[in-house]
């Protein structure tokens, strides 16, 4: 398989952008976020949605309640480690299209799990039949019941690849 962009150098963009605008660790002002309160995504079916995340990802459900914008709409939450919730909501009624990839809009969630964690949950995908994509030993990437794309990735909080992005 062709690797896409393989033909493009962008080399001198990337430094110009890394001069003009990254500023070594010590510089940096502190971020006035506390960190993710939770990230949203939404969910054509409920009970396949828990089935997934907590049963077979072993993201626990931490809470279930009708969403305030929307009455009818559940509003349901899971654990995703370091105090960080990824947030569903349903939207009976609604005529919502499949996921799709657009500008401004979720390429993929990437979750940090322990490598042995890894390995457990890259079994359970493969014998639940879902299609998995190993990518540089650290990065197993698969599509939730809606299409999302979600990525495990083995590497620590703040590092990827070795290198660390914090």
């Amino acid at each position: 398989m062709a690797r896409h962009g393989v033909d493009v150098d962008r080399t001198d963009e990337w430094a110009q952008l890394r001069a003009r605008h990254l500023l070594p660790a010590e510089k940096r002002a502190a971020s006035s976020g506390r960190g993710v309160h939770h990230l949203a995504l939404l969910s054509s079916d409920v009970e396949a949605t828990i089935t997934f995340y907590q049963d077979l990802l072993e993201f626990p459900l931490t809470e279930l309640f009708e969403n305030r914008d929307y009455q009818g709409s559940n509003h349901f939450f899971f654990d995703i480690g370091n105090g960080n919730l990824l947030a569903f909501f349903d939207f009976p009624g609604l005529d919502l299209r499949d996921y799709a990839e657009v500008l401004g809009g979720l390429h993929h969630l990437a979750i940090s799990v322990e490598p042995e964690r890894w390995e457990h949950l890259a079994t359970k995908l493969d014998a639940a039949g879902i299609e998995t994509q190993r990518m540089s030993g650290s990065s197993l990437y698969f599509r939730g019941p809606d299409g999302e794309r979600l990525e495990l990735i083995r590497d620590p909080l703040r590092e990827m690849y070795g290198t660390t992005v914090a």
